[in-house]
């Protein structure tokens, strides 16, 4: 099941059609959605994948819960995952935990066997040295997964600068990451981008997006709000990718990076009436469509 073979029940109507196909199709590596699971079960995920599977990228399944559910459970979802390409891993937190034990290249072929098709390598929590950082993404991609890198410190006390976000973001793709996603936690207050509010603090963010450059687009942004989802459609328009979505959120993600919300919509109207795409006082040509008409 992938992106190409979406078909929108509303397919036909030309200006929803033309809204909807702003959108890069999956398979994506730009314009991700990521999702952040802390606890659906194989029949709730099978329910959400079957409406909104063709708009999913990632599957986080988050911090250390991949550990406590029984394991018939989680190979039920990792293979519901898999029917629909979507790329799975487990949190960062969890591969930290096994860092301090000394069992990195054990929890990374135990990841591959179990399933998932990458990890998520962080220092949310621990220090890591430069040196540890690249062997670990190399270690991901001897045992055949996709190393994903996450950039940021879960405290909001310890932060890094923008800078330095933006440095260890350039180094981990050099050493092999292909995805680095900029730490904004399950609350997305006090953290990487977002001040205590929760709102974005758009000087750190025009400055780490300045220094990556085109690598920008390679970048995650954890955005669990949605005010801050809506900003970051704003700014950086329908394909930059997101993460840490709640899986309720899905389709509400997918409505707002395609103008189908308020927050984006708004902006298109605004335009079309501008440009002369649009005359609000214009009758509509020919005769309204009658619903039977359209189905004989």
């Amino acid at each position: 099941m992938t992106e190409s073979g979406f078909k929108s029940p509303w397919e036909g109507v030309w200006s929803l059609d033309a809204i909807i196909k702003r959108r890069i199709r999956r398979p994506r590596s730009i314009g991700v959605t990521m999702v952040i699971d802390t606890g659906v079960g194989p029949v709730g995920l099978r329910d959400l994948l079957a409406l909104a599977g063709d708009h999913v990228d990632h599957w986080k399944f988050g911090f250390g819960t991949s550990a406590l559910v029984p394991l018939t459970a989680l190979q039920q979802k990792l293979e519901t995952l898999r029917q629909y390409n979507i790329l799975t891993y487990p949190g960062g937190t969890l591969l930290e935990a096994a860092v301090v034990q000394e069992h990195c290249r054990v929890f990374m072929m135990r990841a591959a066997k179990l399933g998932f098709g990458a990890v998520e390598i962080s220092e949310g929590t621990i220090d890591l040295p430069g040196e540890r950082r690249r062997r670990m993404i190399d270690c991901a991609r001897n045992a055949g997964l996709i190393p994903v890198t996450e950039v940021g410190r879960k405290d909001p006390l310890r932060q890094p600068n923008a800078d330095e976000l933006a440095e260890q973001a350039l180094l981990d793709l050099a050493w092999g990451a292909s995805w680095v996603i900029v730490e904004g936690r399950e609350s997305g207050r006090g953290i990487g981008i977002f001040d205590e509010a929760g709102e974005v603090r758009a000087p750190f963010l025009t400055r780490i997006t300045s220094l990556v450059g085109d690598a920008a687009s390679r970048l995650i942004w954890e955005a669990p709000l949605r005010s801050q989802q809506a900003y970051l459609v704003r700014h950086f328009g329908a394909n930059v990718s997101l993460g840490n979505i709640a899986p309720q959120d899905c389709l509400c993600l997918e409505a707002l990076r395609c103008g189908l919300r308020f927050e984006t919509f708004e902006a298109v109207a605004r335009h079309s009436v501008a440009t002369g795409q649009w005359d609000p006082a214009q009758v509509e040509n020919g005769p309204p469509i009658r619903v039977e008409e359209e189905n004989e």
